[in-house]
């Protein structure tokens, strides 16, 4: 293979590879429900076909995980992993123009759950490998290729089952790619970005429980755990997080202030103004603006069983999200917006992380993604939520987003992150397919 080609039955099978991935319903209700394995034994059988030897884990029977490595060239290099999930999350077939499960592809466009979170990349994973084992391709470092279970909820049956007890296969990898990156995002006419995540944001879901004195509905009651709890909910939605700007969010803000002919932003100014720049950013202040605070959602609430009895306690749940350097001063606030008599804990919790824009193997993803679409801007940016890359962090690796799509425009693709409708275009398959095989071997 050239410089720039890819052999075409890897074209066609990236197609293939993401219809048939999607109608496998590996639906993750966070219930525990799901079932991997038939994906795992796709992905498994396809990666045994281009000759490596492919390791199937479970810590729950039928939630399974797949590990595979690929010797580089370079015995001395550090190893790359290359990371996907297999779950996805619900799809309710009656909201859908087709069935969320069929793996159609009409008028050159894959439809389905995970045509774009994320079975999109696993398949374009498997066509890379495929393509280097029928042309003698290898990659310059050692890349481990890890398909996870339950990405979609804890990670406890995925990735997190990997890192406690499957540690000694990730051997020697110190960064990593996954999804989440190199997708092509429309700020404008003409104007065509490539955000490659470099740092996602801390996840804390909170239990609230708010605690008061059971009682008779008619009669006065001033320690009513209801309106306890609901007062600090609400306390909760209405805070204003103050700014806190990573490394990585301060790269992004001066690419895009660059990028509109803006003056250079200077964030250690007293006078600088993130909000007053995010409006003169436009569509572009969509891949910054929910990064440049930490934030906290109330979601769920539950309290009492009758409406004529006050209970004794009520229940609350929070999305809470922070970014690096972040999680004691999320904490502290949330101990002074809960008050008294709301205890808070975290149901889930996994750390904020982040990746140098100054390293090897970024620019090595930049250069990959200006190959293929040298009209583009690639631009660094932190994801407002989370991937297995917080769990694999805690065997030192650091993780990069980087899944390339080249999409046409108004095609809204982070809309279609758990979205109805989800799907993908065959062309933007293949120019993920080039641009990975490209930075791979090289990376």
């Amino acid at each position: 293979m050239g410089d720039h080609d890819i052999d075409r039955t890897a074209l066609d099978e990236v197609v293939a590879f993401t219809s048939d991935l999607i109608r496998i319903d590996t639906t993750n209700r966070g219930s525990g429900d799901c079932f991997e394995r038939p994906a795992a034994e796709y992905a498994a059988e396809r990666l045994a076909d281009a000759g490596l030897d492919v390791h199937l884990l479970e810590r729950t029977r039928g939630r399974t995980n797949v590990v595979a490595r690929i010797a580089g060239t370079d015995p001395s290099a550090d190893a790359l992993l290359v990371h996907g999930h297999l779950d996805v999350v619900p799809a309710e077939p009656a909201d859908w123009s087709v069935h969320p499960f069929s793996g159609e592809v009409r008028d050159g466009v894959v439809w389905g759950r995970g045509a774009v979170d994320m079975k999109n990349m696993d398949a374009m994973v498997l066509s890379v490998v495929r393509a280097w084992a029928r042309t003698g391709v290898r990659p310059r470092r050692d890349i481990v290729i890890a398909y996870t279970a339950d990405e979609e909820a804890s990670a406890i049956d995925g990735a997190d089952f990997l890192v406690e007890e499957h540690a000694h296969l990730f051997e020697g990898c110190t960064e990593g790619v996954s999804e989440s990156g190199a997708y092509t995002f429309h700020a404008g006419p003409g104007m065509e970005i490539y955000p490659i995540a470099a740092g996602e944001r801390g996840t804390g879901w909170l239990k609230l429980t708010g605690y008061g004195t059971a009682g008779h509905g008619s009669k006065v009651n001033p320690a009513n755990a209801v309106s306890r709890l609901a007062a600090a909910v609400a306390r909760i939605g209405e805070h204003e997080w103050p700014v806190r700007l990573t490394p990585t969010v301060r790269a992004c803000l001066r690419e895009l202030a660059a990028l509109h002919d803006l003056d250079t932003p200077d964030p250690d100014d007293p006078a600088f103004d993130v909000d007053a720049l995010l409006n003169k950013l436009g569509h572009s202040a969509r891949l910054v603006e929910a990064t440049v605070r930490n934030s906290a959602n109330p979601t769920m609430l539950t309290g009492g069983y009758k409406v004529n009895v006050i209970p004794g306690s009520a229940t609350a749940h929070v999305d809470g999200r922070f970014l690096p350097g972040s999680e004691e001063e999320f904490a502290a606030t949330m101990d002074r917006l809960t008050g008294e008599y709301v205890d808070w804990e975290f149901h889930h919790r996994s750390p904020a992380v982040e990746a140098p824009v100054d390293s090897p193997t970024y620019r090595q993803l930049a250069r990959s993604v200006r190959k293929f679409a040298p009209e583009g801007r690639v631009v660094p940016y932190c994801m407002s939520g989370g991937t297995d890359a917080k769990q694999f962090a805690r065997l030192g690796i650091t993780g990069y987003g980087f899944s390339p799509l080249k999409l046409p425009e108004g095609f809204d693709y982070e809309a279609l992150f758990h979205g109805v409708d989800e799907r993908v275009p065959v062309e933007a398959l293949h120019f993920g397919v080039r641009v990975l095989d490209h930075c791979l071997r090289r990376a």
